[in-house]
């Protein structure tokens, strides 16, 4: 857990009561929003009773070259290839979201059903001792 105490005492950290309206909006201060470089989306998480707030951060798709490259190829130019391009690059994040979902699943299932073989194998250190 966070140490919120020692970070409000070293400065580190900022404390500030926000308003929440009937809508249950809240209102980020000016100073905090410019200092995240905020834009029109927060990450919001609830942990160990807190609501955390991070700037999602936009960066341009990693996938661009490829998405440009197949798009050219597709014979898509000019204004029709910029909004092909902008089509296409707005499916990646819940494309990536969604195969992340998918791979959790089946970590979960793989722990829950994992078995160690290990001692089977190599033997367990209580039987090199003896």
């Amino acid at each position: 857990m966070l140490d919120l105490q020692k970070g409000l005492e070293n400065g580190s950290m900022e404390k500030r009561r926000i308003r929440i309206s009937s809508k249950r909006q809240v209102t980020i201060p000016a100073k905090y929003y410019d200092s995240l470089e905020l834009s029109d989306e927060v990450d919001c998480i609830y942990a160990n009773n807190m609501l955390i707030f991070l700037p999602v951060k936009r960066q341009d798709s990693v996938f661009a070259e490829e998405i440009l490259a197949d798009l050219i190829q597709q014979g898509y130019a000019g204004e029709t290839l910029l909004v092909e391009f902008k089509k296409i690059n707005r499916q990646i994040r819940p494309a990536v979201e969604q195969i992340i979902r998918e791979a959790d699943a089946l970590a979960k299932v793989a722990s829950e059903n994992y078995r160690d073989l290990t001692d089977e194998i190599f033997g367990s250190d209580d039987e090199v001792e003896a």
